[in-house]
């Protein structure tokens, strides 16, 4: 449905649907551009979140049998049980833009079991016995200090729906010198050497460490020493290895509160990549620290059906519906929210970004272009197709829909001169939320976060994007897609964004300019 039907039907139809207050929904005169106080629909899904409850650290596979993507994740129910909370539940796509639920696969055991509470693991199907195996974290509920609080155990499943606790298999930290407190998050994957690996997160005394080991059955396991050491105080959570084309990665999502984003190392060999951290070498695989997305997005993992290789994480959400309770340092986000999927960009040099999924384009009808609706006093001349913003100004546009798709193109008149899209934004507005895309120097710009309007805060710490490169030429290509709250932006796929920005949907939208000069052309919406 083209964002122009959208708005024509809204006036006319009732869209009883699409608010938990239908009354005030339908009563509603969708060509005004007053703010209206939108909610999130129960369940969502272009970024899926289940009807109750949210998702949790995806362990997203390949399936070599029915070939498609399964995503396995941790089920938050809020509140959870006292001790037995985070089943795994899956949920199935062939294009990481539609999902099926599969409902629970691995239910968590009782209160005084290893695994009262389940943590992160990973999935792999062993053509030798023709069974899918899933490595998971057992958490044991209050442990003594002769416990282990955290173990690696597994369940194993012929079909994918009925799953199989093994009774025998723990494999624990203290056996092998590491932690036994933090010894999770195992990853299993099949190394050209033909033989099975595991990575597990843990410690040697306070350091992080990737421990490994091999197997030749996935039963049987036996320590291969150190993968790769953590720097400094850093604990790399939610580790994935993998090689595209000539490169060998491993993505993991750093636990520190002052950093929680997703990151990455690269090298040409296992061993090169090994080395990136070795005596806290710091070997950065680009300009920007290896990170891949904001503090929107976290506990990142992939997989690939051989052509496209994706990443899922989730995009918390915020306390008491706060656009401004982000989870700064040294404060956590809120645990759990939408599962977020981008495909993974491999530039000439190896490094990664990543960028919109096109089958998630493709959900959307043909584009439009938006009347402009409001605009500043001064500074604004031109329509979507070719605008000119100068000075302090902005163009408002039309509201839009639960999902969107906005594309549009920027051309700044200086190397320093910042543009910004504002969301939540209404004629009545005293603060709305804005995505700047900032100048930190002549060189590079960096997209933060900030609450404008004359009751705004400005700036938003801890929600900020990385540093990335100026593009010569000044022209930003720039795609943003929203479900409900859920929102992504990619740049000139050099940049991915992830946040959550509350009362999105029904409401109208901005481009603006922040003291300098700019040109936008070809602005296109798409909504449903």
């Amino acid at each position: 449905m083209i964002y122009s039907f959208l708005l024509a039907a809204a006036a006319t139809m009732p869209l009883a649907a699409c608010s938990d207050d239908n009354t005030t929904e339908e009563k509603k005169d969708w060509s005004t551009t007053t703010l209206f106080a939108s909610t999130d629909l129960k369940a969502q899904d272009l970024y899926y979140k289940p009807y109750s409850g949210y998702v949790g650290d995806p362990m997203p596979f390949f399936d070599p049998v029915a070939k498609d993507f399964k995503i396995l994740y941790l089920q938050d129910y809020r509140p959870n049980p006292v001790g037995t909370y985070h089943p795994i539940w899956a949920v199935s796509t062939t294009d990481a833009a539609s999902y099926t639920s599969l409902g629970e696969l691995i239910h968590c055991g009782g209160i005084n079991d290893q695994d009262a509470a389940i943590g992160t693991g990973s999935t792999i199907y062993n053509e030798a016995d023709q069974t899918y195996y899933t490595f998971y974290t057992g958490n044991k509920y209050s442990p003594s200090s002769a416990d282990d609080a955290q173990v690696v155990m597994y369940a194993t499943s012929k079909d994918f729906k009925t799953w199989t606790k093994s009774e025998t298999f723990y494999l624990r930290g203290k056996d092998y010198g590491y932690s036994s407190t933090d010894f999770r998050d195992p990853f299993v994957f099949k190394g050209d050497d033909g033989v099975f690996h595991m990575l597990v997160s843990t410690r040697q005394g306070s350091k992080g460490t990737i421990a490994e080991f091999t197997s030749s059955d996935l039963k049987s396991w036996t320590s291969a020493g150190v993968f790769m050491t953590m720097m400094w105080d850093r604990f790399y959570e939610c580790p994935d290895v993998f090689k595209m084309g000539d490169w060998w990665y491993l993505v993991y999502s750093e636990q520190h509160s002052a950093i929680r984003r997703v990151q990455y190392f690269k090298g040409r060999t296992l061993d090169e990549l090994k080395a990136c951290t070795a005596n806290d070498a710091g070997r950065w695989p680009d300009a920007h620290e290896g990170f891949l997305d904001s503090r929107g997005f976290y506990a990142g993992k992939t997989a690939s059906d051989g052509t496209n290789r994706y990443i899922w994480g989730w995009c918390p959400t915020r306390s008491g519906n706060d656009n401004t309770k982000v989870g700064a340092s040294p404060s956590e986000p809120e645990w759990a929210g939408n599962l977020v999927a981008h495909k993974l960009v491999q530039h000439e040099d190896g490094t990664l970004t990543l960028g919109e999924v096109a089958a998630i384009a493709g959900k959307f009808g043909e584009p439009s272009a938006p009347a402009i609706v409001d605009k500043s006093e001064s500074g604004v001349s031109g329509d979507a197709s070719n605008l000119t913003l100068s000075g302090d100004s902005y163009a408002l546009f039309p509201r839009l829909g639960y999902h969107n798709r906005i594309t549009f193109t920027v051309t700044t008149a200086g190397n320093t001169d910042n543009f910004g899209v504002s969301l939540v934004r209404g004629s009545d507005a005293t603060k709305y939320y804005s995505m700047v895309v900032n100048a930190e120097n002549d060189q590079n710009r960096k997209v933060n976060f900030e609450q404008q309007g004359s009751d705004g805060i400005g700036f938003i710490a801890g929600i900020d994007s990385y540093v990335f490169q100026r593009p010569a030429d000044n022209k930003y290509n720039v795609t943003i897609v929203t479900d409900n709250s859920v929102c992504t932006m990619y740049i000139n796929d050099q940049c991915c964004y992830t946040n959550r920005i509350y009362g999105t949907q029904r409401n109208c939208w901005s481009i603006n300019s922040y003291g300098g000069g700019i040109i936008v052309s070809n602005i296109k919406v798409t909504s449903y």
